[in-house]
């Protein structure tokens, strides 16, 4: 039955296409053919007839015979060249339709198998081609960044889940073996590396949603003073408790700017946060807005804390990369919170770099907002 199915094969569209356009073509000269030699010599005959004529004589009979012969043999020669080109044209055009065709096909097979990196050029041969080709391209890409994303993901969840869970399992197999005793002590340890899972979890979370776009923002007109002087209100208990100073500066006259205040108010309690967790006692963070030069808003976070050595500035916004991983773990920092901030504020259509003269000499976070807001 299999090869019974192989031998009798429907034809593709390349194939449909080209006997569609070879009938086209058969069936317009069938019609020309019979509309000249119907209508052709009638009307000769009474041109004929109008000059005064006989129209029986040898002489009109001669002409009108030699017309429909003339027209006949030239009509012939006509279609006969017309077909050939036609079908010269028909075949070009349909050699080209069944490769573009068949290479689409061929890149979403791929694509279906996993090979995400798959593109198809544009064919060439008409706008919506090429726009279904940009259309095929654009998917495969946001396939291959989601396939990425996930790969990065796992890697990244099962680098940093090894530390708390090795150190929950120490805790409890001692407790088990009678080597330790559940003491406050212990309990508390357990208490914050579970915490510290928590924290991870919701961390990542939020990243993975923000980096893939999967993010509903809800842009409004926002004063920018209010958008510090909440940030700041909320992070003042932590910066008394670790006994540094927050201070706010915001410049006369800005305009409103078109943004989600909440995730907003999110990438600048990440920046606080991470501000704090580089700034010993005594030290400043000031938080402040002021027109771009671009007429967008600006917004910065500096610290007078352990700054950041310039070998380290372009990794900064990475998922889990610490400049000092040691004193990050401590001090309870994720990895993470930066690399949200980023992709909160790419939402939004903006930027965000990391300057610094140093370590020993602060750091300064800069973000760059669109006054008109994202786009959609």
């Amino acid at each position: 039955m299999t090869a019974a199915r192989g031998r009798f094969r429907r034809p593709g569209l390349a194939g449909r296409l080209l006997v569609a356009m070879a009938l086209v073509v058969v069936i317009g000269g069938l019609t020309a053919w019979l509309v000249v030699v119907a209508i052709g010599p009638g009307i000769f005959h009474r041109h004929m007839l109008a000059a005064g004529l006989d129209k029986d004589a040898a002489a009109v009979l001669h002409a009108e015979e030699a017309f429909r012969s003339a027209s006949t043999t030239s009509l012939g020669l006509a279609l006969g060249a017309a077909a050939l080109t036609s079908l010269a044209v028909s075949l070009f055009l349909t050699r080209r339709i069944g490769r573009s065709l068949g290479a689409l096909s061929t890149a979403a097979a791929r694509v279906a198998g996993g090979r995400f990196d798959s593109r198809v050029p544009a064919p060439g041969i008409g706008t919506e081609f090429d726009n279904l080709a940009v259309a095929f391209n654009d998917m495969a890409a946001r396939l291959e960044d989601s396939h990425a994303l996930r790969r990065r993901l796992l890697a990244d969840v099962a680098h940093e889940l090894r530390t708390p869970v090795a150190t929950i399992t120490a805790y409890l197999e001692g407790v088990e073996d009678g080597v330790a005793s559940l003491t406050p002590d212990t309990i508390a340890v357990l208490r914050a590396q579970g915490s510290r899972l928590s924290r991870l979890a919701d961390d990542l979370a939020a990243v993975t949603r923000a980096e893939s776009r999967d993010l509903a923002l809800h842009p409004e007109p926002t004063a920018p003073a209010g958008l510090l002087t909440v940030a700041a209100r909320s992070a003042a208990g932590r910066f008394a408790a670790r006994d540094v100073r927050l201070v706010v500066d915001v410049d006369d006259g800005l305009p409103d700017v078109v943004v989600d205040r909440d995730r907003i108010g999110q990438v600048l309690g990440n920046l606080l946060d991470n501000a704090l967790l580089h700034t010993p006692a005594g030290g400043i963070v000031r938080v402040g807005a002021a027109r771009a030069d671009d007429g967008g808003l600006r917004l910065t976070v500096a610290d007078t804390g352990d700054g950041i050595d310039a070998a380290h500035l372009p990794h900064v916004f990475e998922r889990f990369y610490r400049v000092d991983t040691a004193r990050d773990w401590r001090l309870g920092g994720s990895g993470i919170g930066l690399a949200i901030a980023k992709a909160l504020v790419e939402a939004h259509g903006g930027t965000i770099s990391a300057d610094s003269d140093g370590a020993g000499r602060g750091a300064t976070f800069a973000v760059g907002l669109p006054e008109r807001g994202p786009t959609a």
